[in-house]
């Protein structure tokens, strides 16, 4: 009798196993791209994966850190990574001279663009129109340099009436500090970061965010690469679903996300990284428009008007459509898309 109760529950335990294995080799293998260097603002993407919501929703995903959106697009579409973190801007160009090889977002991490114009906070400039006359810094790379032209226009300025000056990434926010320059473009925060950095204080500097002065853009979003967004939709589902709830948990518990950025980057500043991401969070995560609408989706029309504002400032002559940016019907239900509570 004893040994057939222990064959029994050996012939279970071994087809438990069996099960056991079964699914975890079911698992679905995903190769994520990051648009930079680890920091606490990939929040969303790190929190899912050490607190084991990419393994709850079946996947297997590998984090990779970036060198740029551009890079990450040229990582999908080379098929090298399944999903990445990417500013529209630069898919906005891609899809431009790829329309038959079009990439598309199905996720948008930052509501508002983190671009912006700088100056010392001294400066007799308090409005970006008076810029006129005076000089730019930034190198020529700069997402925020290269929308310039669109931004002129959305301030009715001329862009030309501001003299351009290309430098190194490392001696922006010197020259700006030196007063070699009378602005500086760039995202928000890395600015604000490098002027603490500096040993100087945030309200020494005086920043225009585009998004306040007319310009429509959004920024960085989770892209798919064709062959995956035609394979494996659900697995697609899945990750947003994941996301979702590590993007709450980046906003109500900060310290989690700079914690789980320090697992992938031992080497990141606790303290830089808690101040990039209130940057991040108060200027492009969790707007007024996220919290009344929810986090991830995007207005179709505003969006087509940022394409529109991006091929002047790219000179594209091919105007992508906003529907062949961004798809939506991955997201999760409107009722489930708040992250702020």
């Amino acid at each position: 009798m004893k040994k057939g109760i222990f064959s029994t529950s050996a012939i279970a335990l071994g087809i438990a196993l069996t099960l056991g294995a079964s699914v975890a080799s079911a698992a679905t293998k995903i190769r994520l791209t990051l648009d930079w260097v680890p920091q606490s603002t990939h929040g969303p993407s790190f929190i899912a994966q050490y607190e084991g919501y990419f393994k709850a929703e079946g996947l297997d995903v590998k984090i990779d850190a970036g060198k740029g959106s551009a890079d990450a697009v040229r990582k999908l579409v080379a098929g090298t990574h399944d999903l990445g973190w990417a500013d529209i801007n630069a898919i906005i160009q891609y899809n431009s001279k790829n329309p038959d090889k079009a990439i598309k977002t199905v996720l948008m991490l930052y509501e508002q663009p983190p671009f912006s114009i700088c100056v010392l906070a001294k400066s007799p400039v308090t409005n970006p129109k008076m810029l006129v006359g005076k000089s730019l810094g930034a190198p020529v790379f700069d997402a925020s340099y290269k929308l310039f032209p669109a931004f002129a226009k959305a301030i009715g300025i001329d862009p030309n009436s501001v003299t351009k000056k290309n430098m190194d990434p490392r001696l922006r926010e010197p020259m700006l500090l030196r007063g070699q320059v009378d602005a500086i473009s760039g995202h928000i925060f890395s600015t604000v970061l490098a002027v603490k950095a500096a040993g100087y204080k945030e309200q020494d500097i005086r920043c225009f965010l585009y998004g306040d002065y007319g310009m429509e853009s959004y920024a960085n979003g989770i892209a798919v690469s064709p062959a995956f967004l035609k394979k494996h939709p659900e697995a697609i589902r899945g990750f947003i679903r994941a996301t979702y709830k590590a993007a709450r948990e980046t906003v109500l518990n900060p310290k989690l996300a700079v914690s789980s950025a320090k697992k992938f980057q031992p080497l990141v500043d606790d303290a830089v990284e808690a101040d990039r991401l209130r940057l991040g969070v108060d200027c492009c995560i969790l707007t007024p428009y996220v919290k009344k609408h929810g986090y991830g989706d995007v207005d179709m029309a505003r969006l087509q008007r940022s394409i529109e504002q991006a091929a002047l400032a790219y000179g594209l002559k091919n105007i992508p459509k906003a529907q062949d940016m961004f798809d939506r019907s991955y997201l999760p239900p409107k009722s489930e898309r708040f992250i702020h509570k």
